[in-house]
């Protein structure tokens, strides 16, 4: 620790590390349930009768618009993080990822009210998108600036937790619903419960985000630049002064962002279209697998703070590629307990990156634009990574009915990823007081 960074109390960070991942949790639970009820019901809901994997198509076409909409919330929410403070903006955002949420489950289907249907459910999508496209940033900051520097790796690595927390939860309200209902009242109504019990998990969650404090190294550059002539916008600052970081930071999600929802959501429709699977096989095998990806992010970001955050990602990238193969031909065996393994062992590999990934991409920018530099760079992958993954996977299993393609895919995104994270030098004994 530097002599001008300020002395934080273990019971300060882990206060401001349950806050994060509270709040993390509840965001990407709703998030994620969209992309679960896209693969498993929307298609026939919200959309014309017609083939399935065209309705499944067009399900993943409204997933996708809430990607395009994370990087416009980020630039937004980061010029407002970067100005007022990170904990107004994740309140904020938090409040809207659930009232959003919370609508979908009212919405009325295409057999009630046709086309409608489909441009109401693309709305809230994009409300979603911009509302996580604001999140992540100021989550995992509040924690990177608060925390002890030698730590840094471990404890901005919990907020990520809150990605399979949220899916743990997401696919076992899904999977419990699917296992005590039959298809047509799952299909009729039970899909609707998971979005309205998102209202008590924002309750919670904003419960918490409320009680904790302002980041001090955000607070301590704030006080500095009021006696320092105003500032250009944080995002023209961000474009102009860090573009390299900007594009180190998209080419290192490519495999983290495209692996993840191959494992996680992509499989649901490929077990359920094309295997002939139940609804059940993949939520469970995802069910579980996510349990062990919980624990396995903060071990790969602790391990990352001894050894730095470019060894531990290069493990998850060259790992994913490989193992997407692997991913496949366990699938394709129809049995649950070898597409359980392959799920985990995805997702361990996956943790891999995603674990040292916020406090790798928190050490790349400047305090003053840290909130704008690590959203824009993380939502503009978004796009087209995670945005498009769901519809080129499908896509891809559509034109060559083969589960082998989406590997193919998987591992031409595992290649940008390496070429992005060897090209830059290693972060993990940077000074974020002095950036």
């Amino acid at each position: 620790m530097t002599a001008t960074e300020p002395v934080r109390t273990r019971s300060s960070i882990v206060r401001v590390v349950g806050a994060s991942l509270v709040g993390t949790t509840v965001e990407w639970y709703d998030f994620f349930l969209y992309g679960v009820a896209a693969s498993v019901v929307f298609g026939d809901l919200f959309f014309p009768k017609g083939e399935e994997l065209t309705g499944t198509l067009l399900s993943f076409a409204t997933f996708a618009v809430g990607f395009f909409a994370r990087p416009i919330g980020g630039v937004v929410f980061g010029h407002f993080g970067d100005r007022l403070g990170r904990k107004q903006l994740l309140v904020l955002s938090l409040l809207m990822m659930g009232i959003a949420t919370f609508a979908i489950g009212l919405l009325p289907t295409y057999a009630q009210v046709g086309a409608l249907a489909p441009i109401l459910l693309t709305v809230l999508r994009l409300i979603q998108g911009f509302a996580l496209g604001g999140e992540w940033g100021g989550a995992v900051l509040i924690v990177s600036e608060h925390g002890d520097p030698a730590r840094r790796g471990f404890w901005a690595s919990w907020p990520q937790a809150g990605a399979p927390a949220g899916q743990l939860i997401a696919n076992g309200v899904l999977a419990g619903l699917a296992a005590f209902q039959t298809d047509a009242a799952f299909d009729s109504w039970g899909w609707r419960i998971p979005f309205l019990l998102s209202a008590v998990l924002v309750l919670v969650g904003l419960w918490v985000r409320l009680r904790i404090e302002e980041s001090p190294v955000f607070q301590e550059a704030r006080a500095r630049s009021q006696e320092e002539p105003a500032e250009r916008l944080p995002i023209l600052e961000v474009i102009t002064r860090y573009p390299r970081e900007v594009l180190t930071a998209m080419g290192a999600r490519m495999a983290e962002n495209v692996s993840y929802y191959i494992f996680t959501i992509v499989i649901a429709t490929y077990a359920k279209e094309h295997l002939g699977m139940g609804k059940s096989f993949a939520l469970n095998a995802v069910l579980i697998a996510a349990a062990v990806h919980f624990f396995a992010i903060p071990l790969w970001g602790a391990l990352s703070d001894r050894i730095g955050r470019k060894p531990v990602y290069l493990i998850g990238a060259v790992g994913v590629g490989i193992w997407a193969f692997l991913f496949i031909a366990l699938v394709d065996t129809r049995n649950f307990a070898l597409a359980t393994l392959a799920v985990t062992v995805g997702l361990v590999l996956h943790g891999a990156m995603y674990g040292p990934q916020a406090s790798f991409f928190t050490e790349l920018f400047g305090t003053r634009v840290r909130y704008s530099g690590v959203s824009v760079g993380y939502q503009l992958a978004s796009i087209v990574a995670g945005g498009l993954a769901p519809f080129i996977a499908v896509a891809l299993l559509k034109a060559y009915d083969s589960g082998y393609a989406i590997a193919v895919y998987v591992a031409a995104c595992a290649v940008i990823s390496i070429v992005a994270v060897t090209s830059y030098s290693e972060t993990h004994r940077r000074d974020l007081t002095t950036l």
